[in-house]
This record gives C-alpha cells, structure tokens and sequence, in this order.
C-alpha cells in the first residue's frame, strides 16, 4: 500500500494528504490538495527533481500553480469569455481582461478524493459542478499517476454531461541542477512552430516557424534566463496523437529529463512571475490556449459521452 500521511490543513480547516510512491531509484509525492505533483526523487540525485514546499499555505497562496493540474482550462482564455454550445460564457478576468487556468475555481484550488493508493500509483479524482467557475456541464476528472522503473506518468481521464471546454495539464516547475536558476540547461521541443503572443502573454493568433527565431528548439540549446523570456506554446501537432517524445531538458551535470505526450501543445514557461524567478522551467503539456479565440487551433471542445484522456510521462536518465 502507498503511504498516506497527513500534510497540512487549509485555509478553511480541510485536511490535506500527502501520498509517497516508489518505483526503483524514484520518488514521487503527491498532494490531494490541487492534485500537485510535490516532489520527484531520483536515488542518488541530492536536490529535488521538482519544484515543492513542505507547508501547505504555499500553495494557497504564491505557488498555487507550482506543481498542480490546471483544468478544466488551462493557459488563457482571451478576454474571459467563449461561446459553448451556441451560448455565449464568461468566466472569471484574473489576469487583465482574461481568465488564467480557469480561474480561483480551477482544479489547482480544489480538494481532491484518493481513490486508488499502491505502492507505485495512485488516482486522484474530483468533481466539478454545472457552472462552476462559469463553464457548463457536470464534470468528472481522475489523475492517474505511476511510476515504472525510470518514468513517472500521469493519464488524466475527463468527461462532462454537457458540451464544454477541456485542456487540463500538469504544471511543475524542473530543475535538474538544483541551482538558483536554470542557467546551463539545455532545452530541445520537436516543434517546427510555436505561438506568439501579446503583451498579456495572449496569443496573437498567428501560427509561426520556430526557423530564423529565438524560439527555434529543434537542436538542443543552451538556456540563458530572459534571453529569450519564454511563456509560449509550442506547436507539436494539430490535435491529439499517440504517446510520442516531444521535448528534452538535460541538466549541466548530464542528467536528462524526456517529456512525451499525446496532447498538440507544450507551453514552457521561465518562471519569470514565480517566487524566485528563473528557478525552474514549467513544461505544460496541453492543447494549444486560447483555442475557443482561433478557428484555425485545435478544438477543446468536450462532449457528452465522450471521455478525454491526456497522457503525459517524464523519463529521467542519468549522465
């Protein structure tokens, strides 16, 4: 059985859990709080894998993203609002005029249920009502973690009773060094596009080539904090494919962390807002944001009766 112990009491007096898994040389541990991702282990390795904390009030405030499942939208929604199902919705404007991981209602915020606890995995599921946080449909969410030798995965599996919007992802923030920032990793994405965006981090629509541009990752490169400042998704495909490896970020001591994923986009963020800024890059694997905005971006759409699995898994190889 995993072992389950008690982490920390919210803001309101909900008891939070916090869930160890092992497999092999790794370590995960997991929060019913947000779901987060708290913190990845490999033997051998002395600094954490991923960005954490140990007090839970943390999380209800500065890191609130640090780790967690954003859903049921992640990224931007442009100018808080979207027609679903012929009818015009809004949501709550958190950042500016638009809505950032769905909000203060998101799935990052919420207390989930265990339902499934071994040694090696465990699943998190949570509810989500008709119209909370202003999107339709009576929604059910599982995250779905395992470890197996040298990967860590997570399958999130969706479904609604309405027609709505879905793109959950997992936002934790790697850092393969353990430094004060991630000056010396080397980043390569399997992208021949990318989006750019606005001053509000929005994309601006446009489909561009990564070619002749800062943010051509096709090669490994060398990462410089704010140079190029990086919040950006990064095209992968034009909807959902099989598991394949999109992205990979090798540490200075050699060590490596390969992302693979089923889903069209993958935004990489510096960290630039974080509490300490450039301390680790988050890798969110997700559909491309803002899709409700763009005709040409792949749907987000999820209708009644059908089930959305996202799966992405994290492959840690040393040097």
């Amino acid at each position: 059985m995993a072992q389950v112990n008690e982490f920390g009491t919210t803001a309101d007096g909900r008891a939070v859990q916090k869930i160890t898994l092992t497999c092999g040389d790794l370590t995960a541990n997991l929060l019913t709080w947000g779901a987060v991702l708290q913190s990845v282990r490999l033997a051998g390795v002395g600094h954490d894998l991923t960005l954490g904390s140990d007090r839970l009030a943390d999380y209800e405030d500065e890191m609130r993203y640090h780790g967690a499942i954003m859903a049921p939208v992640a990224n931007r929604i442009g100018n808080a609002r979207a027609v679903i199902g012929g009818i015009p919705h809004h949501f709550e404007a958190n950042q500016g005029a638009h809505c950032l991981h769905s909000g203060a209602s998101g799935a990052h915020a919420q207390l989930w249920e265990i339902t499934e606890a071994s040694d090696s995995r465990a699943t998190l599921a949570l509810s989500l009502p008709h119209g909370f946080g202003g999107f339709p449909g009576n929604r059910r969410v599982e995250a779905r973690f395992s470890l197996a030798d040298d990967r860590l995965r997570l399958e999130l599996h969706a479904e609604s009773d309405a027609e709505t919007l879905w793109n959950a992802t997992n936002h934790s923030y790697w850092t393969l060094d353990g430094g004060t920032d991630f000056s010396g990793h080397r980043l390569q994405i399997a992208a021949d596009h990318w989006l750019p965006t606005d001053a509000d981090a929005r994309p601006t629509g446009e489909i561009a080539p990564v070619a002749g541009t800062a943010m051509d990752f096709r090669t490994p490169r060398a990462l410089t904090p704010g140079a190029p400042a990086l919040d950006h998704c990064f095209c992968l495909s034009t909807g959902q494919v099989p598991l394949r490896d999109v992205l990979h970020l090798q540490g200075k001591s050699g060590l490596s962390l390969h992302v693979a994923t089923t889903e069209p986009g993958v935004q990489v963020y510096d960290a630039r807002g974080a509490r300490h800024p450039y301390d680790g890059i988050a890798i969110e694997t997700q559909a491309w944001p803002d899709a409700p905005s763009f005709p040409a971006f792949p749907s987000i759409r999820l209708c009644p009766g059908e089930t959305r699995v996202q799966v992405t898994e994290w492959r840690f190889q040393r040097p």
